[in-house]
């Protein structure tokens, strides 16, 4: 099992220009939430639905992964056996800057899946009715493979598999207010702290270095330090 996670969050993917939840102008500004990622909006909503997670595909097409995802993935080159990424992020920038095995707690854009029968597939950049909206299985429904707010988030046990032999935990542009930075911290022996600025949500006296800059502008003094740890 790996001995340093990664764990990362929208302050990553801003940094690529991606349209991030709390955005202001963004690609969520457009829509009410509770519209389009909430539990059963797929029953209530789906034209809408479907149609915004049309556009955010679109919306990461022609996008690059930034400074921090291209070190990472060096790191990642450098270390295969001892770094684990774990990404609250949707988007494919780890994927287009060559990292691999990378857990998408809350899923996937490229991904649709079928829920009946477990059908995946990955449809790139395409709209879904572009691909096909039945299962080819089963002929439910098929549905972006993300998980809505109040549904159940199944790579979350993936997640605490891998905490349980975490050593060093490195968590990077999130403000833990959808998943516990303080819970993530209390598994490792030693953890680093990467945001913007400070958030109410994490208590950054239990982290053992905080780094409040830019994720772009902080990546080489944490790939330092992980190499450190690591060697």
């Amino acid at each position: 099992m790996p001995k340093v996670i990664i764990f990362s969050g929208a302050g990553v993917s801003a940094q690529s220009g991606i349209s991030t939840f709390r955005d202001s102008g963004g690609l969520w500004e457009q829509y009410k939430i509770e519209d389009i990622c909430t539990a059963g909006c797929l029953k209530t909503n789906r034209d809408e639905t479907i149609d915004f997670y049309d556009k955010r595909r679109q919306d990461i097409k022609d996008k690059k992964p930034n400074y921090a995802h291209l070190q990472i993935k060096k790191l990642q080159d450098k270390f295969p056996n001892d770094i684990k990424i774990i990404t609250q992020n949707v988007d494919d920038m780890f994927e287009k800057a060559g990292c691999v095995d990378v857990l998408h707690l809350h899923g996937f854009l490229r991904d649709v899946v079928c829920h009946s029968c477990g059908y995946k597939k990955d449809i790139s950049y395409m709209k879904l009715k572009e691909f096909q909206e039945n299962c080819p299985n089963c002929d439910e429904l098929l549905r972006p493979d993300i998980v809505f707010f109040g549904e159940a988030a199944p790579k979350y046990t993936d997640m605490h598999r891998y905490l349980e032999s975490c050593e060093l935990l490195v968590i990077i542009g999130t403000s833990g207010n959808v998943i516990d930075v303080n819970m993530l911290s209390s598994y490792a022996n030693k953890t680093i702290l990467n945001n913007l600025e400070p958030s109410d949500a994490i208590n950054d006296t239990n982290i053992d270095k905080v780094i409040y800059k830019k994720a772009t502008d902080a990546i080489d003094e944490i790939v330092d330090d992980i190499e450190e740890f690591l060697n």
